[in-house]
């Protein structure tokens, strides 16, 4: 899954293959248009003066695509919370050259000090401010596995004459014990995923924080739910052109693939790290509390739909 989506010259991602909204395999809340970051600029500035307006306040973006978000959220702080902007380092963690580069493109009015890229968590000092991703930890690459009758065995990638097939393997590593140990009772022959890399980025980013302040958005899938006996075939998807694809394996690096988040295990994993747990809410909460009619992000004729109509997203 790591190679199909990142890697640098065939990966869905790493290659600029990705396409996003209405052209493209799916939508977000930030292809859509330039409500989500306005709001979300209104959040910041919110916590801006929350920490007691810092002088050296960042905004961290992981998963920032091709910079649309970041143009989004600097504009609305320009024009609704200039003395914010003032302060704000926006810096963007991106990994994939051909993104950063888009990116780069994207921000160029914003070219300078205010803008600034690292590679990895481990080039980002430590800072004061807010970690944002949309849409990112369900793109991480998770461990496939099914219960057997004997234990746990993991889900490997064969190829089965001109197509590749889904086959057991031995667990791949030590560090899937844990986790599967913290699953509930399932039959025989049901199957999930683990996502090991997510629990390991939200420790890395609480090391990196001075005031620790974290928001990210997706839906919260407790274990008792996220692993419910009618989702024995696990949640990995794969979509294309907006519709959603049946096999996973049928063309990678061509298609998008990704799989729900566990959020109880990332909050544990917070949790574990130092970070305390402000509350979990869902995208219809959120939207309804940025969308308030008191708020100046949204333009009064457009206030009535904001409340009205959900986003058309992937999952």
């Amino acid at each position: 899954m790591e190679r199909a989506l990142y890697d640098p010259q065939h990966g869905y991602y790493g290659s600029g293959w990705a396409g996003v909204g209405r052209g493209g395999d799916f939508f977000t809340n930030v292809s859509v248009g330039p409500l989500f970051g306005r709001l979300l600029a209104r959040q910041f500035a919110e916590i801006w003066t929350s920490l007691g307006e810092p002088p050296d306040f960042a905004i961290v973006e992981q998963g920032a695509h091709r910079g649309d978000f970041a143009a989004d959220v600097l504009g609305a702080l320009r024009d609704l919370a200039p003395a914010c902007l003032a302060a704000t380092t926006y810096w963007i963690v991106e990994p994939l050259a051909t993104l950063r580069q888009a990116q780069h493109e994207k921000l160029a009015k914003w070219a300078g000090p205010r803008v600034r890229w690292t590679e990895s968590l481990d080039g980002l000092p430590p800072f004061t401010g807010v970690h944002f991703s949309n849409e990112l930890p369900d793109a991480f690459p998770v461990h496939r596995v099914v219960r057997r009758a004997d234990g746990w065995r993991e889900r490997g990638v064969d190829c089965d004459g001109t197509r590749f097939v889904f086959v057991d393997i031995p667990l791949s590593t030590d560090a899937l014990n844990p986790a599967l140990a913290h699953l509930p009772a399932v039959p025989e022959g049901y199957e999930t995923e683990i996502n090991l890399a997510a629990p390991a980025w939200i420790a890395e980013i609480a090391a990196r924080f001075a005031t620790r302040v974290h928001s990210g958005h997706r839906l919260r899938l407790p274990p008792p739910r996220y692993y419910r006996p009618e989702r024995d075939q696990g949640t990995l998807s794969a979509y294309a052109g907006h519709q959603r694809e049946p096999d996973p394996l049928a063309r990678p690096g061509e298609i998008d693939l990704t799989a729900h988040v566990d959020f109880t295990s990332l909050a544990e994993a917070g949790i574990a790290a130092g970070l305390t747990l402000a509350g979990f809410a869902d995208s219809t909460i959120s939207w309804s509390g940025w969308g308030n009619s008191t708020s100046p992000a949204i333009p009064p004729a457009r206030k009535k739909s904001v409340r009205s109509r959900p986003s058309c997203t992937r999952a």
